[in-house]
């Protein structure tokens, strides 16, 4: 039963927190700066309102997920640091003396049934741009677009093999303090069922976990921490031996990733305004119209949109022409194409320069056609490696038995592009475009800062969670360094 307004802490110690909390501190300015009332709204449906016992505040669980985002702490260590981080105890709305905590399972629970269902990532981001809006400090009317990749949790490596590395990885921590303690440890597995890694996982946590001497140390509580969060709050995800929505994606030619991406649209003031979260195979072009429209629907303007060549496509600049909205992305030849007559759902990824089937397989080669200055348009044919089509399971449709090559073509010029590969010559189109870098920084600083380079669970709605709470969190950040400029 959720309680349908927050209690308010009674303590005679509370007014310790003006001595020791600094008015600049980040989480007393985040404090000040959001109502967090609007977690009730969003989780209402969630709860029931007059039957069972009393559930914990939502508000506290959601400020719980804010701090393992802010200072990337598991569930373990982000209820233990409570214990005795005032900041954090002002911030969750404690009493100072308060030791009666959650215990770290609740925040799984949190995540698993109260958050199921929401959307969080737009109305987190939502959240924080009406407030920047409200505070004068957005005022732009120019998005800058990219995307960014997050690596899955797993990657592709099986449940068994990143389960004995996080193992091996504790066990290297204990040994620099006391190698004497392996004699204790239980023996190490040697086939490859889950099961027995897992018994053996568990059966390692059991022996270190009473021994306060190893405990002390930081960096074995930290290892021995994933270890216990990875199988108690993914053992479904464990089982499966691998995150079963990630995908391959492809940052050059010659290398990929395995995982997600971000892709994001961000004022000149470097407040991001709308994001989407797909899957890694996913192209960065397809989601330009919906960002614009995310970013709209926060009360924005939007007038001008800097961004890369994948941004150049034939779909963008009409939709552009629509909306009387300026797009500042260069035309890359082999993307700039007029009508295609096959295979909608060929996707160009502009990093590797080359076009990936429904199937992720990449292209291997590709080749020009036609001759220049004619009426009939030149085309830019790719070539798949036809073994890989004669096995594929969505060959149907796509690939015809018995054909010795599998080949996608593509117009190079159609007449929209016209128009446009006359506005890239122009100063103005050269000097806006010049801002784009300032997107390359804010995904530096997500992934470098914020730990966004790695997905923290498995699955895409996990990501988007990760994606929501980050975002916020580098979004206030933000505000209030602009504010403080001010």
């Amino acid at each position: 039963m959720i309680k349908v307004q927050q209690q308010f802490v009674m303590s005679k110690y509370q007014g310790l927190y003006e001595l020791i909390i600094p008015k600049d501190h980040f989480l007393r300015q985040l404090n000040d700066l959001v109502d967090f009332s609007f977690i009730y709204d969003e989780l209402l449906n969630n709860y029931s309102v007059d039957m069972g016992r009393g559930a914990k505040d939502p508000i506290m669980l959601f400020k719980y997920l804010i701090l393992k985002t802010t200072y990337e702490l598991s569930d373990e260590d982000v209820v233990e640091r409570t214990l005795y981080d005032m900041s954090f105890k002002y911030f969750l709305n404690l009493a100072p003396e308060e030791a009666d905590l959650i215990h770290p399972s609740t925040l799984t629970k949190f995540r698993k049934l109260r958050l199921k269902d929401t959307n969080m990532l737009d109305l987190l981001i939502k959240k924080t741009v009406e407030i920047a809006i409200a505070k004068g400090v957005l005022a732009s009317r120019t998005l800058i677009v990219d995307s960014t990749h997050t690596k899955a949790r797993y990657n592709q490596k099986s449940a068994q093999e990143v389960l004995l590395e996080r193992a091996k990885s504790l066990r290297k921590e204990i040994y620099a303090v006391n190698s004497e303690i392996k004699e204790k440890f239980p023996q190490k597995v040697t086939g490859d069922k889950i099961k027995d890694i897992i018994r053996y996982c568990q059966d390692l946590i059991n022996v270190v976990e009473p021994t306060p001497e190893l405990v002390i140390y930081e960096k074995i509580k930290e290892r021995l921490n994933y270890l216990n969060e990875a199988i108690e709050d993914d053992l479904e995800q464990l089982a499966l031996s691998k995150d079963e929505d990630a995908r391959v994606g492809h940052k050059t030619a010659d290398s990929s990733f395995f995982g997600y991406k971000t892709h994001i649209a961000m004022s000149e003031e470097r407040i991001i305004t709308g994001a989407t979260i797909t899957t890694g195979e996913k192209s960065d072009g397809k989601e330009l119209q919906e960002l614009i429209e995310k970013s709209q629907n926060t009360g924005m303007t939007v007038d001008e949109i800097i961004g890369d060549t994948a941004y150049s496509e034939k779909g963008n600049l009409e939709y552009a022409k629509e909306n009387q909205i300026k797009l500042i992305s260069k035309l890359n030849p082999i993307i700039s194409c007029g009508s295609r007559t096959k295979e909608e759902e060929f996707q160009f990824n502009k990093d590797a320069g080359m076009f990936i089937c429904p199937a992720g397989h990449i292209a291997i080669r590709k080749a020009r056609q036609g001759k220049k200055n004619h009426n009939k348009n030149q085309v830019t044919t790719y070539y798949f490696d036809v073994n890989k089509c004669k096995c594929c399971s969505r060959g149907e449709g796509c690939y015809k038995e018995g054909c010795k090559s599998k080949t996608y073509s593509v117009s190079i010029k159609s007449d929209i592009h016209k128009d446009q590969m006359a506005f890239q010559e122009t100063e103005y189109f050269k000097e806006r475009a010049r801002q784009r870098y300032m997107i390359e920084a804010k995904n530096s600083e997500l992934k470098h800062q914020h730990g966004y380079d790695m997905a923290l669970s498995s699955g895409l709605i996990n990501m988007q969670m990760q994606g929501a709470l980050t975002i916020f969190t580098v979004n206030i950040k933000r505000i209030i360094k602009l504010l403080t400029e001010q």
